[in-house]
């Protein structure tokens, strides 16, 4: 059988397949250390066989999921180290995001992200996957506003595999970082890039101490 994509409804479906995949693994609903069953998962996602090997050679691409020692395809197992030398490369790029993207963001969109957080310290048990949607919107906005695609990119790989490994682990803050989060939005707001880059580099360090705490 050709498993070539041979239109833009077949690659517009191997888009979303992918979609569906990644947010499983970055969730943890697939855990680091679990066997692909094509299959099973073509299955689950009402896909057929073309649009689901593209989506996870597209994975396999990427790093999130590999080969075993007997040829298996497996997902990624994020380790303690990946996740510091990840997150030692988020120290090094995010602070700069957050400094060249500050004289550039939109009110509106702050205004947004701070009625989300605001909602989240408001509630005494917040839905984790709200408090991981708000975190992923503002990381990525600000590493998009720095314009600089290269470094935007690079923080958006380094933060799936913080991502994944922090959602796999036992201890887990019910509110994580909201005072953090809250010091970045205000001086993003205030357009102050000194201001902008100290609020991140001490959210990413407290982020790095609550882990090893917790490990």
């Amino acid at each position: 059988m050709d498993d070539r994509l041979n239109d833009a409804g077949d690659a517009s479906l191997a888009e979303e397949t992918y979609r569906f995949l990644l947010a499983d693994i970055l969730s943890a609903r697939l855990a680091g250390g679990s066997v692909v069953q094509q299959r099973r998962l073509a299955t689950k996602h009402a896909v057929s066989r073309s649009p689901m090997r593209h989506a996870l050679g597209r994975l396999e691409g990427e790093g999130l999921l590999v080969r075993n020692d007997k040829g298996v395809l497996c997902v990624r197992v994020i380790t303690l180290k990946d996740y510091l030398d990840s997150l030692a490369m988020r120290l090094l790029l995010e602070p700069s995001a957050a400094a060249l993207a500050a004289p550039h963001m939109a009110e509106d969109e702050l205004m947004s992200l701070s009625a989300t957080l605001d909602a989240i310290e408001a509630e005494p048990d917040p839905d984790p996957e709200l408090v991981w949607q708000f975190d992923d919107a503002l990381h990525t906005l600000i590493a998009a506003a720095s314009g600089n695609s290269f470094m935007a990119a690079t923080i958006g790989e380094m933060r799936r595999y913080t991502t994944i490994f922090e959602r796999q682990m036992a201890v887990v803050r019910a509110k994580p970082g909201v005072a953090e989060h809250r010091a970045i939005l205000v001086a993003l707001s205030a357009h102050e890039s000194d201001a902008a880059r100290q609020a991140m580099a001490r959210h990413l360090e407290a982020v790095r101490q609550g882990v090893l705490t917790n490990y």
